[in-house]
């Protein structure tokens, strides 16, 4: 059964579009955990666009479940990590101009930069997973680095129409899964994924942990994020 990580970071999108203290992602993450959330996730990006260092740094303090820190291969923000100590760092790719992630990372066309990234959080006493497209060759990058994990990036999946689109995904999907357990790493998946798509990826053998975000707080805005989680927590858990 997969685990359900809660993106907080649109809570913060709220907050920062005025400047002001509220709605506190902080908050946020405690209403989550009611709702069974098993892990927190946030995205501390160059910009700054939502979340804060003063979110990551009080979330590492109350949180009760594991912490999920998405970053980029920046010296900045790993320097940070590193003095804040998340349970896990997800390793993306950022680009300032896009509204959110648009694929993977290119552990292939950057494996120095992420190799040395991996390493230096590593010896920090922090596990590293990296977000990777279904993609037989940047799997073996992250197995070859050391990464305890993979989180497959769902996007081309949640795009897609067509039952054939669908299943073509799906299956590149579930191959990917298969090379990241047998490299004897932790299968992630995220992006995209709503009430409406989640099953047939929670349902796919061995993954262990799925991370949502707009999705979640997008139905919060409605019904409040404990019930929120609730609900996507039942799906993902079959229950």
């Amino acid at each position: 059964m997969a685990l359900l990580g809660v993106n907080i970071d649109h809570v913060a999108t709220i907050r920062e579009a005025r400047k002001t203290n509220e709605p506190d992602p902080v908050w946020a993450a405690s209403l989550a955990e009611l709702g069974g959330a098993d892990c927190i996730t946030i995205h501390l990006r160059e910009d700054r666009r939502h979340i804060q260092e003063r979110d990551l740094r009080l979330l590492k303090e109350t949180t009760t479940v594991k912490l999920n820190l998405e970053m980029a291969c920046t010296p900045e923000i790993v320097k940070i990590a590193i003095e804040n100590q998340p349970d896990q760092v997800t390793l993306v790719p950022e680009k300032r101009e896009e509204v959110t992630t648009e694929g993977g990372l290119d552990a292939v066309g950057q494996r120095s930069l992420v190799e040395s990234t991996t390493k230096e959080l590593m010896d920090a006493g922090i596990e590293v997973s990296l977000f990777l497209d279904p993609i037989e060759g940047q799997i073996a990058i992250a197995h070859a680095i050391g990464a305890a994990g993979v989180e497959i990036h769902t996007g081309q999946y949640a795009l897609a129409r067509s039952a054939t689109d669908k299943q073509t995904e799906m299956l590149r999907i579930s191959k990917s899964g298969e090379q990241i357990r047998e490299a004897g790493m932790a299968f992630h998946a995220g992006h995209g994924l709503t009430y409406r798509n989640v099953k047939p990826i929670a349902q796919l053998e061995g993954i262990s942990e799925l991370n949502i975000g707009h999705s979640i707080i997008s139905r919060a805005v409605f019904v409040g994020l404990t019930e929120a989680t609730r609900a996507m927590k039942a799906l993902v858990s079959g229950s």
